[in-house]
């Protein structure tokens, strides 16, 4: 796992042009990982998209997880996969991807999803929505005490999720998680370059 930083998740984008350009912004503000997340495009725009971004975040030296398709995944040799509650076990997921990539596991607010994808071999853990999401408004609230007894007792990395901004990132970061989880206020700010320099200080 990279050094703790913000975790940039690519919003749904159907214009595969206006999306690689946002994506070659917020990596010069230098993430610590990009997540190429699409929920509304064809397996075939999917792919020639992560393809894509791939080439992006190879080039910028971050790496790039995939959110919620292992084939995906494994089809562009991305390096790693995050898995929402019916995505696939975790265990086959490291079998599938080897010990060298890395595997992300949505918690929800459930402590014992948590404890259960460490013990499967996921490399960190995620939570959220930790404020109310713009991608996702009617989320279940996880509670930062989660996050806080993730990294005390679970001894991986966490990440949290959904409606974090620059705002309150600080709040996040102080409560435990390594790897804010940020679209909107990354990829729809004005200067996403900026926006992501100014998360990345937050961990200076």
């Amino acid at each position: 796992m990279p050094a703790p930083g913000l975790y940039a998740v690519t919003p749904d984008e159907a214009d595969s042009a206006r999306l690689l350009a946002l994506v070659e912004q917020v990596l010069r503000g230098r993430p610590a990982l990009m997540q190429y997340r699409s929920k509304l495009a064809s397996a075939a725009l999917r792919r020639t998209q992560a393809e894509a971004v791939l080439a992006l975040c190879r080039q910028a030296g971050v790496p790039l997880v995939v959110n919620d398709d292992l084939e995906l995944a494994q089809a562009i040799d991305a390096d790693g996969v995050h898995l929402g509650r019916d995505d696939g076990d975790p265990a086959q997921a490291r079998l599938a991807l080897g010990a060298n990539r890395i595997i992300g596991v949505t918690c929800y607010n459930e402590w014992a999803r948590a404890q259960a994808g460490v013990a499967a071999g996921a490399d960190y853990v995620a939570f959220g929505a930790v404020f109310v999401s713009p991608t996702k408004p009617h989320a279940v609230h996880a509670p930062f005490e989660l996050l806080a007894r993730a990294r005390r007792e679970l001894r991986v990395p966490v990440a949290a999720i959904g409606g974090i901004t620059l705002d309150n990132v600080a709040e996040v970061i102080a409560a435990g998680a390594g790897y804010p989880a940020v679209i909107s206020d990354v990829f729809g700010a004005p200067d996403p370059a900026a926006r992501a320099r100014d998360f990345a200080a937050c961990f200076a």
